[in-house]
């Protein structure tokens, strides 16, 4: 099978993942908060960013590499952390990490991804950045920043922009509960889905390994709020100190819109800035990242790290030409697992380099950084 003839884009790979998980698991991995105005606007923005074609520049093959934190990376884009991956496709942490590892691009674990950083280490390869949600307690803190540097993960990223449990009004409407439990109603989408069901039995059903290594897997929650939520607490700046002292490595504050914040963040030690607004999950009143994200690139000289809504290389273009460094997805990578199962993620990571390279051919652009003087204000 021709994959290029048969899904050439992201939305190809959407559409054949959504017939291929359960409803449940498609609401939870597609849904935002609210009326999903934030996760329109993401989208709606970025359509507003054009770029001006240069033409007469004779043939040649685009630059896509990016030097960051020390390392030089041949793609300027990664796997975003993302929760409970394994719910999603199973066994999906793993063959993330493996593809990354393959392709030489981050891989982002969550600290509620459904495998723990030692299950990874065998394939993680040499760029695993480590995604923390601030436990509460400092030996939990402490345990789980040696567990990820003991496991290989050399970056360490602290979400911000989850001080508390979003309303995720589809995903409750869904029936999902975290842990999940199979319903008669869900049961039934399951085995709609023989793919997803076969998976899921050989490998067990998904849960939050590492964050129920520290508490009583017992308890029940409601659909957003899981144990992870009774574990953490809401960052403060003290808090951005103690993990700036306590972690050797470079260190990534994720979920910043405000360009107030970015200095005090720089003068704390804070090797890099990723502006989010966790793809409309968290608070539908928010501006679209891409609005953010020009304020932010011009109050810091460090690295700045984009994602939200990103549908392909030009979308990946777009944030680089608007002040980012390097772009992550998370979203696309598990439409591709469930999509072509472990082939899906390869398959992407071409797909976004063919993008890339095209759209940079129109551009007449040789390198990543000439993409910013093709932007039209």
């Amino acid at each position: 099978m021709d994959l290029y003839q048969r899904y050439p884009a992201i939305s190809d790979l959407k559409a054949r993942a959504r017939a291929r998980m359960p409803w449940f698991v498609w609401e939870y991995l597609d849904s935002a908060t609210g009326a999903e105005a934030t996760q329109a606007r993401n989208r709606a923005k970025l359509d507003e960013v054009l770029l001006s074609p240069s033409v007469l520049h004779g043939e040649f093959t685009p630059d896509l590499t990016v030097s960051m934190f020390g390392q030089t990376y041949p793609l300027p884009f990664g796997i975003s952390p993302v929760g409970m991956s394994g719910l999603f496709w199973p066994d999906a942490e793993r063959l993330l990490a493996a593809a990354a590892a393959k392709a030489e691009i981050p891989y982002g674990l969550s600290t509620v991804a459904a495998q723990t950083p030692e299950a990874l280490a065998p394939v993680l390869g040499k760029h695993g950045w480590f995604q923390m949600y601030p436990p509460r307690d400092a030996g939990i803190r402490a345990d789980m920043l040696k567990r990820a540097k003991d496991a290989g993960f050399s970056a360490l990223i602290l979400t911000v922009d989850v001080p508390v449990a979003s309303r995720r009004e589809r995903q409750t409407r869904s029936g999902l509960t975290q842990p999940p439990r199979l319903t008669p109603r869900l049961l039934a989408q399951v085995l709609q889905c023989p793919a997803w069901a076969l998976g899921t039995l050989t490998h067990g059903m998904p849960r939050m390994r590492l964050m129920d290594s520290y508490a009583d897997t017992t308890v029940k929650t409601s659909s957003t709020a899981h144990v992870g939520y009774l574990l953490r607490t809401s960052p403060d700046w003290d808090y951005v100190k103690r993990l700036r002292d306590e972690w050797q490595g470079p260190f990534i504050v994720k979920g910043v819109l405000r360009a107030d914040d970015v200095a005090r963040l720089q003068d704390e030690g804070v090797d890099a800035i990723w502006v989010s607004n966790h793809a409309g999950r968290q608070f539908d009143a928010a501006p679209a990242s891409i609005e953010a994200l020009p304020a932010i690139r011009a109050a810091t000289t460090l690295p700045v790290i984009f994602d939200s809504g990103v549908e392909g290389g030009l979308d990946i273009l777009r944030a680089i030409a608007l002040g980012a460094d390097f772009v992550m997805l998370g979203r696309a990578w598990h439409y591709a697992l469930a999509a072509l199962g472990e082939s899906g993620p390869a398959h992407l990571v071409d797909m976004l380099r063919l993008d890339l390279v095209s759209n940079m051919g129109q551009l007449g652009a040789r390198r990543l950084a000439d993409v910013r003087s093709r932007l039209i204000a």
